[in-house]
């Protein structure tokens, strides 16, 4: 596999990743709204490391790494999930005003990275997914052209992600001074049962 083809398929693969809107991808759209866009595009850097860590375990074929993380399936869904509700929650009583006050004072874009990189990571099973892509893409942890086209992969998929996640913050951004206060309060009710219900279904598994 030639280093140009092994970047490309990178990229395909970190945007497909990232494109779906599940619990990040709603985390970013709402803190666009709320906080602008420079805080919805750090959200899905968050994801977006996330995905390449994942990506660079499966690639580089790091196999007590992974059977580690995957034994820890229960836990880490259990933490998911209450992260989840959580912010589910604190969307839900969240109004326009206070959000504002909060962006300059809780955590800020460091706040909004880690929160996603946590919650991403809290999802083992994500190796699995890029496992199989490597696989199929002839990758593997053999010899060092292989090292090398996963580290272009890895790269990729990193890319990929944030040219995602750059996209639709500012896609977002671009109609945040449209958005009233009151829609505003009703898109935090609606984020935060939304968020919550994630959170209630990553628990559910578990039983």
């Amino acid at each position: 596999m030639d280093a140009l083809p092994a970047l490309l398929k990178g990229l395909i693969i970190g945007f497909s990743i990232a494109a779906p809107v599940g619990p990040v991808g709603l985390l970013c759209i709402r803190r666009t709204l709320a906080d602008g866009p420079a805080h919805g595009f750090v959200s899905g850097l968050g994801a977006a490391s996330a995905d390449a860590v994942y990506g660079a375990i499966a690639g580089f074929g790091v196999v007590l790494v992974t059977d580690a993380l995957l034994g820890a399936q229960v836990a880490l869904k259990l933490v998911g999930g209450l992260v989840l509700l959580w912010l589910g929650w604190g969307t839900l009583r969240a109004r326009p005003a206070e959000r504002a006050a909060d962006a300059r004072g809780g955590g800020g874009l460091a706040g909004a990275y880690a929160s996603t990189f946590a919650l991403t990571l809290a999802n083992p099973a994500t190796i699995l997914s890029f496992a199989a892509v490597f696989g199929g893409l002839g990758v593997s942890a053999g010899d060092g052209n292989s090292t090398g086209v996963a580290a272009l992969l890895v790269a990729g998929v990193f890319t990929g992600s944030a040219m995602w996640w750059l996209g639709l913050s500012a896609s977002v951004g671009a109609f945040r001074r449209r958005v009233t206060p009151a829609a505003m309060l009703w898109i935090n009710r609606g984020s935060g049962a939304v968020l919550g219900g994630f959170g209630i279904a990553a628990l559910a598994s578990l039983l």
